[in-house]
């Protein structure tokens, strides 16, 4: 099983910046994805970005491309998701995944965090 930690959510103002923090622990996989999902109050759950962690490779959603920038520390076995030029659309609960594959379906995920709340604000 792997758990997953978030932390760094909070209430900002549109047009500034936020840093996600997703810490893993429990056994790992020998090769894994962590991923960035947010989910809207009426909205379904949608995939923000996400890094193969063996490659260091990243994909990200459209909306976000360009603000969001998503990295990991390979020592402390954490992902972290920079959020930049925040817009009031931004606002969601943010959810931490992790899964042996990279997919931008949430559906496929194996493992969630509790989600973290990000409210921006004007």
């Amino acid at each position: 099983q792997v758990q997953l930690v978030e932390s760094g959510g909070g209430l900002v103002q549109a047009g500034g910046s936020v840093r996600l923090s997703c810490a893993a622990s429990g056994r790992t996989f020998g090769h894994f994805a962590m991923g960035w999902f947010r989910q809207a109050p009426g909205k379904e759950r949608e995939f923000v970005g996400a890094i193969d962690w063996y490659q260091d490779s990243t994909r990200y959603a459209d909306s976000v491309k360009g603000r969001f920038t998503i990295s990991r520390d390979y020592a402390k076995n954490t992902v972290y998701l920079q959020m930049n030029s925040l817009k009031l659309e931004d606002t969601a609960v943010y959810y931490c995944a992790a899964n042996q594959m990279l997919v931008t379906s949430y559906h496929a995920w194996d493992y969630w965090g509790q989600g973290t709340q990000v409210t921006v604000s004007s």
